[in-house]
């Protein structure tokens, strides 16, 4: 089953957010009114029935696979350590062929291990992208906001410069630009062809100053756009990206401890408000007609009805 188009057609949401199992998950993505899903590799190989009967769930819930997650720590390395993360992303990219997944995100290098030479990272970077080529699939690289040599979203976008590998873009992420405190006037430097994933969240407070900090509230305190303190800054972000010609996917990367002991609809409903929210209220898209059109019956509720009824 296909979800139709609507609304919500160009948001996602992260399985990481939501507990249960993959298929829980899935469809309670899909009762929300979300069409498309951010993919973990830890959805696949902690399957009951294994990476197979895992692919084969993904297939069958119509929800069409955002990207998949996450190689960290792949670039800048050097000798048995630069293999062994060969090996690791060959690997990844074979579950991501398995799922449909046509993009894989890659974070910058947290390692001590890793070199800081720009150069060299993107060299592998490079190699990272020629080894996706022949499957089809497209490298997002991610500055994280406590990255060793690349921590914000302008230095990742010299990396893919220097790189310049047409299957290589950058990855952006709302979290890491708000917490390292990048200017959002640098996006306007960017190609919008080369930004192949926007993932959006927020956090309750205005500064995460040391990269501690920032990693404790990336992995256990995010909430959806709207919900936290950053709302204005992410409406503008979003409003930029339009401007600047990106039509791509958001994807909602929310890692939050108290959703994982929700009910998944409670969740789902939370994130389809955010998704209505940047839809209506930010970008103000007007809802894609259906293949055919009637006019509405004085009896039929509208949509902005049956949305904020769903909202909790």
């Amino acid at each position: 089953m296909t979800s139709a188009p609507g609304p919500l057609a160009g948001f996602g949401m992260d399985t990481i957010t939501l507990a249960g199992t993959l298929e829980a998950k899935l469809a309670a993505m899909a009762r929300a009114g979300f069409s498309q899903v951010m993919l973990s590799a830890r959805d696949l190989v902690g399957h009951a029935g294994g990476v197979e009967a895992a692919a084969a769930t993904v297939r069958a819930s119509g929800l069409r696979p955002t990207g998949f997650q996450v190689l960290r720590d792949f670039e800048g390395l050097s000798g048995h350590l630069h293999g062994y993360k060969v090996d690791i992303a060959k690997a990844m990219l074979e579950m991501c062929v398995a799922t449909g997944s046509r993009v894989l995100l890659a974070c910058s290098s947290t390692s001590r291990h890793a070199t800081d030479d720009l150069d060299a990272i993107a060299r592998d970077l490079r190699k990272l992208a020629m080894l996706a080529i022949p499957l089809g699939i497209r490298i997002a690289y991610e500055g994280l906001s406590w990255g060793r040599t690349v921590n914000e979203f302008t230095t990742s976008w010299d990396v893919v410069c220097r790189a310049d590998c047409p299957n290589l873009g950058v990855g952006l992420d709302s979290f890491h630009i708000f917490a390292a405190n990048t200017p959002l006037e640098s996006l306007d430097a960017m190609d919008p062809d080369r930004i192949f994933l926007v993932q959006l969240s927020d956090f309750m407070w205005h500064e995460a100053p040391t990269f501690e900090e920032r990693m404790t509230t990336a992995r256990t305190f995010r909430v959806f756009p709207g919900e936290g303190v950053h709302s204005d800054q992410l409406a503008d972000l979003v409003l930029r990206l339009e401007r600047l010609g990106y039509r791509g996917d958001y994807s909602f990367e929310v890692f939050n401890d108290d959703y994982q002991q929700l009910p998944l609809e409670v969740v789902a409903a939370r994130a389809r408000r955010s998704a209505l929210w940047l839809h209506d209220d930010v970008l103000h898209r007007p809802s894609p007609l259906p293949l055919w059109t009637r006019a509405p019956s004085p009896l039929q509720p509208s949509a902005h009805l049956l949305s904020s009824t769903m909202a909790p």
